[in-house]
């Protein structure tokens, strides 16, 4: 099993979601873009992994209004348009990280 870095400092605002990661990797997640990343059943097919969620249906001032640990491996986030259903892996947000260190 391969280490995955665990966040140290999770900072949000209305437009990004900000990680400050183990190993002193930070990155800064636009929020609307990480509630169209949702992975729970509502939002993408469980078998197929398809996007369900129209993005015309998530309003562009859609921001984080709670975020909370799941046990040792992901967090929740509760948006502002009445979703909360869905978690973010670690390894889902790491993969997800727009920095240019990892978009290369």
């Amino acid at each position: 099993m391969t280490d995955l870095p665990i966040p140290q400092r999770i900072h949000r605002t209305d437009d990004h979601l900000i990680i400050s990661w183990s190993e002193s990797h930070e990155g800064s997640y636009p929020v609307r873009a990480l509630r169209l990343e949702c992975r729970c059943a509502a939002c993408r097919d469980e078998m197929s992994g398809a996007p369900l969620l129209n993005p015309d249906n998530v309003p562009q001032d859609v921001r984080p209004l709670t975020v909370s640990l799941v046990g040792s491996y992901a967090i929740k986030i509760g948006w502002s348009d009445g979703h909360d259903t869905g978690i973010y892996t670690y390894e889902l947000l790491r993969s997800l990280c727009p920095c240019g260190t990892c978009r290369v």
